[in-house]
């Protein structure tokens, strides 16, 4: 068996000990709750409305094809809102203290075509811990042989052209989900150098059970109900799920693959010499952090440092402990890699593509 990567405190850093002290201060100070407050939860309404409605509208048949198509894609938007904003908080336990109305804002995940227990092995274990480690971290693995994200992928030739077709890939994010992502990780033995737990078996049937309750929302019941052609039907499905894809798959990007993060490898011990917490701000970044609009529709994912040092708390918070974050990371002399903007991100990570694709 392989063994298992570890992150050894070489320099004895005690960065995290006193980040997490001073959040606890704050927290403490505040008499705050770490979970939601009420701005979450009518955050969490607004949206759950907003899906129910749009999903209402196309269903109801009474709009003409172009209207259609524009709520297919609002759909999509929306069922990835619902992803940062409230799955993703519910699945690492930080909406609330209460472990049942996580579980049961977990059970959301598959309304939007993922699995929620596969999702927690690949992203709240192997992502969280191997964060940007080729071999390890799947994440960055967005589409193997199609788009090179690190040194240590093999060099194929027409990656020198992928800072032009990446971005229509990462669409293909949420349909893969879908379609075969789910089931593909779900039967493998390892995620990355991670081995796949011994599954419990009501997660089989939870797999195929809410896989099936999707594809009939989504593909039997507009079939159905529906005045529309098999191919109308095809377009529309398609703009939720490139939508939806695009939306996903262009935040994550935007917080692990930009100029300035790490993609380090282990040493020839198999083990990474630095503490963990210090691997995280050398392999994230921040986007629009002061961006009202990038927290509210991406779920405090757009203040990606803090999540990875705080995946607990809510992200409801995230813009108090970013000031406590960035400064603990500057006395003890360590990276706090930001974006001011959305698109100054963007432009950063179209350079990183063309830089892996350089080399190509």
């Amino acid at each position: 068996m392989t063994k298992p990567l570890k992150f050894l405190n070489a320099n004895r850093s005690t960065f995290f000990a006193t980040v997490r002290e001073r959040v606890d201060v704050y927290f403490q100070s505040q008499d705050l709750s770490r979970h939601a407050n009420g701005a979450m939860w009518a955050k969490t309404v607004l949206f759950l409305v907003a899906f129910a409605g749009l999903y209402g509208l196309i269903i109801s048949g009474q709009f003409g094809p172009w209207v259609m198509l524009l709520l297919a894609g609002l759909l999509g938007a929306c069922c990835a809102f619902i992803g940062f904003n409230i799955c993703h908080d519910a699945l690492h336990g930080a909406f609330s203290a209460n472990k049942r109305v996580n579980k049961g804002f977990s059970l959301l995940f598959n309304l939007i075509g993922a699995n929620p227990y596969v999702w927690t092995i690949t992203h709240n274990i192997v992502h969280h811990t191997y964060t940007n480690i080729p071999g390890h971290d799947e994440d960055i693995e967005v589409a193997p042989g199609l788009i090179r994200l690190s040194e240590e992928e093999p060099v194929r030739p027409w990656q020198r052209f992928q800072h032009l077709y990446a971005f229509p890939l990462y669409g293909l994010a949420s349909l893969s989900w879908v379609l075969r992502k789910d089931y593909i990780k779900f039967f493998r033995p390892k995620i990355g150098q991670h081995p796949t737990p011994q599954h419990p078996r009501k997660e089989y049937v939870n797999l195929f059970v809410y896989k099936a309750l999707y594809y009939l929302l989504f593909i039997v019941l507009p079939l159905v109900v529906l005045d529309i052609t098999w191919w109308q039907f095809i377009i529309g499905f398609l703009t939720l799920h490139l939508v939806e894809g695009f939306v996903l798959g262009l935040v994550f990007q935007l917080a692990h693959v930009v100029e300035g993060t790490a993609f380090p490898s282990p040493d020839e011990t198999g083990d990474v010499q630095e503490a963990w917490a210090v691997h995280q701000l050398r392999t994230t970044a921040n986007f629009a952090p002061r961006s009202a609009i990038a927290s509210f529709l991406c779920g405090g994912l757009n203040r990606q440092i803090e999540h990875h040092l705080f995946p607990r708390i809510c992200h409801i918070h995230y813009p108090a402990l970013a000031k406590i974050v960035q400064q603990t990371a500057l006395e003890f002399e360590l990276p706090y890699l930001e974006n001011p903007s959305f698109f100054l991100a963007l432009r950063s990570h179209y350079r990183m593509l063309r830089q892996f694709g350089r080399t190509a």
